[in-house]
């Protein structure tokens, strides 16, 4: 498994609207893969392998670069800062966290603090409140210095490294939709490393703005018409304590998810029976998954133009939405080679 590559696309920042430099690395890694790519008007980077035959089948990988985040929305005197959310945080996530404040210009470290009294001299019911997003703050420690650094409409991101534990299971901040983006390259890569070859048009979209309402996967599918659309992602892994074993949707290292239903689309059966016999014929661990709320690309892909066939594949990945993600190697692994042999079969 390419622990570098995945590395550095989840500590690379990135949130919705300021995806370029998480497509900046992955174009880079794409150049060998694929026969042309292209960035379109809202910054999806879009990657094609050609067809076989006048009219092939057309399939599209859709894999989100941004990550949730918090926006500049103002600036104090003294230099504090102000943000509006990106993406869904649950806010009892956020105290006391180091984050990164990434300008044009360069990048700040700073910690974001919830509004209000400290511990020693707040009183009991202050502290049983739980504050909304937009009543945390960040303190880069410059002061009124801050105004002359930070512009509003800057990015912010969860400071924190990524880390292997014991020897399957990897943390990070950022692992939806990165691991989705490690995927799209590195299936393709194991297709063309196994020497096969595939009749269809393969394009991986490398979306943006997903987080905030799928926006780049729309305008990609009614450019491209896919055929079958993968929308390629995470999803939940509730197999810990406090959640009742019908609540779990999938559980770590048993095998990449085939994405049956979400909030947003129902995956198409046939792709879902076929993608099953794939696995099966290639010895690899899947899992059906449920997921009660959200969305995802592939809804995109699946209404886009006169629409396709869709399906979601997924990593079961714990603590979604904080900065201590975490997934397990084999399930990585199985989504990998599982979309290597379909398309292979394509």
């Amino acid at each position: 498994m390419n622990i570098d590559l995945l590395k550095r696309l989840c500590e690379m920042p990135g949130v919705p609207g300021h995806e370029h430099r998480v497509r900046d690395l992955i174009a880079a890694e794409a150049q060998d893969l694929f026969d042309t790519i292209e960035t379109d008007v809202m910054g999806n980077l879009i990657c094609t392998r050609k067809g076989q035959g006048d009219d092939p089948e057309r399939i599209m990988l859709a894999c989100h670069m941004d990550e949730i985040g918090f926006l500049v929305s103002h600036i104090s005197d003294k230099g504090f800062l102000n943000v509006s959310p990106v993406g869904g945080f649950d806010p009892r996530n956020l105290f006391s966290r180091r984050v990164l404040v990434c300008t044009s210009k360069g990048d700040y470290k700073g910690v974001m603090m919830a509004e209000g009294k400290p511990v020693h001299i707040s009183a009991p019911e202050d502290r049983k409140k739980v504050p909304e997003p937009t009543e945390f703050f960040v303190d880069l420690g410059l002061g009124a210095e801050t105004k002359n650094k930070i512009r509003i409409g800057d990015f912010v991101v969860m400071d924190e490294p990524f880390l292997e534990l014991g020897s399957e299971r990897i943390v990070s901040k950022a692992i939806d939709n990165r691991i989705a983006c490690w995927l799209g390259l590195e299936a393709v890569r194991k297709l063309l490393k196994d020497g096969h070859s595939h009749r269809c048009e393969l394009t991986v979209a490398f979306t943006v703005q997903e987080e905030v309402g799928l926006r780049g996967a729309k305008t990609v599918a009614f450019a491209k018409r896919p055929h079958i659309g993968i929308g390629v992602d995470t999803t939940l892994a509730c197999d810990t304590p406090g959640v009742p074993e019908k609540d779990k949707t999938t559980e770590l290292g048993k095998g990449v998810g085939l994405h049956m239903k979400d909030g947003s689309f129902i995956s198409d059966m046939a792709l879902v029976e076929e993608f099953e016999t794939v696995a099966e014929a290639g010895s690899i661990p899947v899992q059906r998954t449920i997921l009660a709320g959200g969305g995802m690309d592939g809804a995109s892909l699946q209404q886009a133009a006169s629409g396709a066939r869709a399906i979601g594949i997924v990593v079961g990945t714990r603590y979604i939405h904080t900065v201590g993600e975490m997934i397990d190697k084999r399930d990585a692994i199985a989504a990998r080679d599982l979309l290597a042999a379909f398309l292979a079969s394509h």
